[in-house]
């Protein structure tokens, strides 16, 4: 019990903190919505420090909230797509936490967790740019390119920064992601 409710406050206290740092954005020139801030830092981290089932649903949360606290949206499905769906993905990156017999994160496979994590989220905004965004495509470009280019260009320097900030947190305090509690208590933090 104390073990499912750790996890809980943990995740709440992360989607809190992936909020935050959502509001300290640089909006840059992206009119249809996007922005680089470091929202997927805690959705890592609960994935690299719980596992997959943690960290999909704090990226769950996390999406969940943006879209209810006000986002843009255009239709039901690209609501679904642009928020829960794409923070959900970011959770994924708990498929890659490979540990040693410490319990230490190998941090070539978080490495690789991140850039996977982050590409599946850039392709559910490219999907949802093609389709309900795609009659503000300017004249002479592809539609998919478009997307691509337009979602690329602050997903990609949003994972890099965040990819630092991991970086750093990993060098200055590596315990900060070895596992603490058993398997079996971390992928299923919602069952008795």
């Amino acid at each position: 019990m104390q073990t499912r409710t750790l996890i809980m406050v943990e995740i709440a206290l992360m989607t809190a903190l992936a909020l935050i740092l959502d509001r300290i954005e640089f909006s840059g020139p992206w009119v249809m919505g996007g922005s680089i801030t470091l929202v997927m830092l805690p959705i890592f981290v609960m994935a690299f420090r719980r596992g997959v089932k943690v960290g999909v649903a704090t990226g769950l949360l996390v999406g969940t909230l943006k879209l209810v606290l006000g986002s843009s949206i255009f239709h039901p499905v690209q609501a679904l797509l642009d928020y829960p769906v794409a923070f959900a993905v970011v959770g994924l990156a708990g498929l890659f936490t490979l540990r040693n017999h410490k319990g230490e994160l190998a941090m070539k496979w978080a490495i690789v967790g991140l850039f996977v994590a982050s590409f599946l989220r850039l392709f559910v905004h490219i999907i949802s740019g093609v389709i309900w965004f795609g009659a503000y495509t300017p004249e002479g470009w592809n539609v998919w390119i478009y997307s691509i280019v337009y979602n690329a260009s602050y997903i990609i320097p949003a994972t890099l920064i965040t990819f630092g900030v991991i970086f750093l947190i990993s060098k200055a305090q590596p315990s900060f992601f070895k596992k603490a509690l058993p398997a079996s208590k971390v992928d299923n933090p919602i069952a008795s």
